[in-house]
């Protein structure tokens, strides 16, 4: 039986790779533009749930990324719930 990565192993690489990409990426950054990619999550809200971390900083992350980059886009927010749903942009 092959030692393949899990999931979870072959994420985190391929963040690692978006990151080596560009070193201005921040883990959280380079992992939503990952998880957009694969179509694990388009949502603030679903990424930070996925992976365990507060969602006031995905939001951070996120708009630190829209800004800087064009690689991801908005394509709506909820106020009620501060959900922003994204994807990547067409370039």
């Amino acid at each position: 039986m092959r030692n393949e990565p899990s999931g979870a192993d072959r994420f985190l690489g391929l963040v690692a790779s978006a990151q080596d990409r560009d070193s201005e990426l921040t883990s959280i950054q380079a992992g939503l533009l990952v998880a957009a990619e694969l179509g694990i999550a388009f949502d603030s809200r679903t990424f930070a749930r996925m992976l365990g971390i507060a969602h006031a900083l995905v939001l951070r992350e996120l708009s630190a990324l829209t800004v800087r980059d064009e690689k991801l886009e908005i394509v709506r927010r909820n106020p009620r719930t501060m959900r922003v749903h994204y994807r990547l942009a067409a370039l």
